[in-house]
């Protein structure tokens, strides 16, 4: 077993077959199925079922993909430990993204990243629920996620780092039902059309919660498509409730951005692995995370000589 044979398997399983996992590593397929079924006799068990073109895992297959993230994020680790000791000059970072946070946190933190590591790529996999990130990084699948929850994030499968907290605002077409500026009531959306994201967003669980109050709407259109909100809006579809990241896109588009209140909010933070993390991913905590406060001083509390200044 070598390293290159795991990496393929697992390219077959993140792609879903031979034929896009050897276009996506630019190997010709004869040579990906040769490594994955000499991996098969190595280990002496079929890590995939062959149904026609399609793959399925195996009881086996499953039970690797774990182990053989570890293996090559180790790898990875190993490589990047010794080409940092000359200074961070390239590497990338896997980042699972939420669709909303990958318009805002996630666009200014790649853009002051790349400022000050311009030789270090940053690659970002969509994910469409909490538990898909935390379990892409947990196995290894990315080294970081971005999730945003009701609440700060409890789970001790990944370690959490709070970044920000977004706000829920209401998008609505210029012209009306409501004026430039106007905070909009919960009870304002009373009998309005409403377009909402999938089942498990956030944006979602905000105007289920409305409904649950007694707040009576009608549901316009139920997109998966974050990019169709903004075309909806302004064609007079509906309003939208999402958070205050969609506010700089929406308004250059055109669209009113409206607070509501009762304020509401989402908490966003970056998770990482538990295990060590390469150069690069550290880089970009440490960039992207804002350092935690001082702790008060307790009343009373003599006051620190070391940071008493001394005389000029």
């Amino acid at each position: 077993m070598d390293v290159r044979q795991l990496e393929y398997f697992l390219a077959v399983v993140d792609h879903g077959g031979f034929n896009r996992a050897s276009a996506a590593l630019y190997v010709a397929q004869p040579s990906l199925s040769q490594s994955v079924r000499a991996l098969e006799r190595d280990l002496g068990a079929e890590l995939f079922h062959r149904i026609g073109r399609r793959v399925v895992l195996t009881e086996a297959g499953n039970a690797l993909v774990e182990p053989a993230r570890e293996a090559v994020r180790g790898l990875d680790l190993a490589r990047a430990a010794v080409e940092s000791v000359q200074g961070l000059h390239r590497g990338r970072v896997d980042v699972a993204a939420l669709p909303t946070q990958a318009i805002e946190p996630l666009t200014s933190m790649v853009s002051g990243f790349a400022t000050r590591h311009p030789r270090v790529s940053v690659a970002v996999r969509a994910a469409f629920s909490v538990r898909d990130i935390v379990g892409m990084v947990r196995t290894g699948a990315c080294e970081l996620g971005l999730v945003a929850t009701s609440g700060p994030l409890v789970t001790a499968d990944v370690r959490v780092h709070p970044v920000v907290r977004q706000r829920f605002v209401l998008l609505a077409p210029p012209g009306g039902p409501f004026a430039p500026g106007e905070t909009v009531g919960r009870a304002s959306l009373e009998g309005r059309r409403v377009i909402v994201g999938q089942e498990g967003s956030g944006m979602r669980r905000f105007v289920d919660g409305l409904r649950e109050a007694g707040v009576g709407f009608e549901i316009a259109v139920e997109t998966e498509h974050r990019v169709s909100i903004l075309p909806l809006v302004l064609g007079g579809a509906g309003v939208a409730v999402v958070t205050d990241a969609w506010r700089g896109l929406a308004e250059r588009a055109g669209v009113l951005v409206l607070d509501i209140e009762p304020a509401d909010a989402l908490d966003v933070a970056l998770v990482s692995r538990r295990g060590p993390l390469t150069p690069a991913a550290r880089a970009f905590l440490d960039h992207a995370v804002p350092p935690e406060p001082p702790a008060p001083s307790a009343p009373g509390a003599s006051p620190d000589p070391s940071a008493t200044p001394g005389p000029l």
